[in-house]
């Protein structure tokens, strides 16, 4: 079988919104091995939908803890029926979803630490959550949470210079304060917070995983200059909160060896090192190899920047995080929502729906557009707050009318990159000449 590892390898596990999915590297970073558990199809008995439940309200947004658990059991019996050799596993680590959060149940820890080889995971831990939907990043329901906890340290920028965001309502600590407020018994039988990342980890270790800095820093609670909770946000949310948060931890931590249950249950070697796990986004910038100085933007429905920074300055638009792959700098985040839908819309209305004929168009033109400039917004956008589509001509004039097709397909194509690039220079990002390398 393709999964019979006879070279030391490690393992990289992603828990994210609709999918499990493994990969298994050897030394060189060649992938060996991977597969993936689809949780709409390969989990149906939770009736998911995209991988969560959306609540009346279109505004709750959770999934089952208890789906994650039993994706793993199953990804894992998969990959030893295949004749996957775990004995070679020197080390795993893994990314979740970031902002999503677990609750475990007092006296969960024992539980996890004993857990018996001879069951699988998800029905020795089926009872250990206080909450069994635990809410993810599409949630939106906490709009009073994120005012009060601004209102409580003096002002959305301020909070921003804390913690590296404004506060947003998906963000963790917002979470845990309505939690808190709604549900203040679940909340006191409650142990210990994980994020998904942190959780994910936590199966692993046979014990309760420290949370990232780097994962951390999505959750309007962490100093990111000082590496430690914030008290005057943790006090804002909920009591109590340190003991359940536990300290965070630098990305590349080894957190411990494996927990014996996958000893005996599928032969790792007991040596198998955990690494700590960190949000998805971070680990994009580490799998990437990002460096100083370098920027890599996904294009997507929704477009995303991330940015290796030095000195940041947080702002009340966008995301700064601690960096996972050194500890002295930080990750920039922005996300623009008109993204491809918004390219697509104009390739459709300019180019006939045919992207050669777009890009035709853009080589056609010249760079700058003869100062003809627009911002296209079909949906209220993200960064910064505005809909709409606004063009501009090279006297600084509001046009009303269309730009001829060629123009207008420039004038998106540099509104939205120098957008992406003003954006970023605001949270610190330098954009450096070539020759002043040189």
């Amino acid at each position: 079988a393709a999964g019979a590892m006879a070279v030391p390898g490690y393992l990289g596990w992603d828990f994210s919104t609709q999918q499990l999915k493994v990969i298994a590297i050897d030394e060189q970073l060649r992938v060996i091995y991977e597969d993936n558990i689809q949780f709409d199809k390969d989990l149906p008995e939770f009736k998911t939908q995209g991988g969560v439940y959306v609540h009346s309200d279109r505004l709750t947004v959770t999934s089952p803890v208890l789906m994650w658990v039993k994706a793993l059991d199953m990804i894992l019996e998969k990959m030893k029926s295949s004749g996957f050799n775990f004995s070679q596993v020197r080390a795993l680590s893994g990314a979740g979803q970031q902002h999503g959060s677990v609750y475990w149940k007092k006296g969960s820890a024992d539980v996890l630490k004993n857990a018996s080889c001879d069951l699988p995971l998800h029905q020795t831990l089926k009872d250990c959550f206080s909450i069994s939907n635990s809410p993810i990043w599409m949630d939106s329901s906490t709009a009073s949470q994120c005012s009060s906890l601004e209102k409580a340290v003096g002002g959305a920028q301020h909070l921003a210079n804390i913690t590296g965001s404004r506060a947003y309502e998906r963000f963790t600590g917002n979470q845990i304060a309505k939690i808190y407020s709604q549900n203040p018994e679940v909340y006191m039988q409650t142990e210990r917070i994980s994020l998904v990342s942190s959780f994910a980890a936590s199966l692993f270790l046979g014990a309760y995983a420290a949370i990232d800095y780097s994962d951390g820093s999505g959750m309007n609670l962490l100093k990111i200059r000082e590496k430690e909770w914030s008290k005057s946000c943790l006090d804002a949310c909920a009591p109590g909160l340190a003991e359940k948060l536990g300290y965070p931890v630098p990305s590349h931590s080894v957190l411990g060896p494996i927990s014996p249950y996958y000893v005996k249950r599928y032969g790792f070697s007991p040596d198998c090192k955990i690494v700590a796990f960190t949000g998805d986004n971070p680990a994009s910038l580490a799998g990437m190899r990002l460096q100083e100085g370098d920027i890599a933007i996904s294009l997507g429905t929704s477009d995303t920047l991330f940015l290796w920074i030095q000195e940041p300055t947080p702002a009340l638009e966008g995301h700064i995080l601690c960096n996972p792959v050194e500890l002295q700098a930080y990750m920039a985040l922005l996300c623009f929502k008109n993204g491809s839908l918004m390219r697509e819309r104009i390739r459709d209305d300019c180019a006939s729906g045919s992207w050669d004929e777009f890009s035709k168009a853009l080589t056609s033109t010249v760079a700058g557009n003869n100062g003809n400039l627009g911002f296209y917004f079909d949906v209220m956008e993200i960064t910064p707050e505005a809909v709409g589509i606004h063009r501009f001509n090279r006297d600084n004039q509001k046009v009303v009318s269309d730009f001829p097709k060629e123009v207008e397909i420039r004038a998106l194509i540099e509104g939205q990159f120098m957008a992406k690039r003003i954006h970023a220079e605001k949270l610190g990002y330098k954009v450096s000449k070539c020759d002043e390398k040189a």
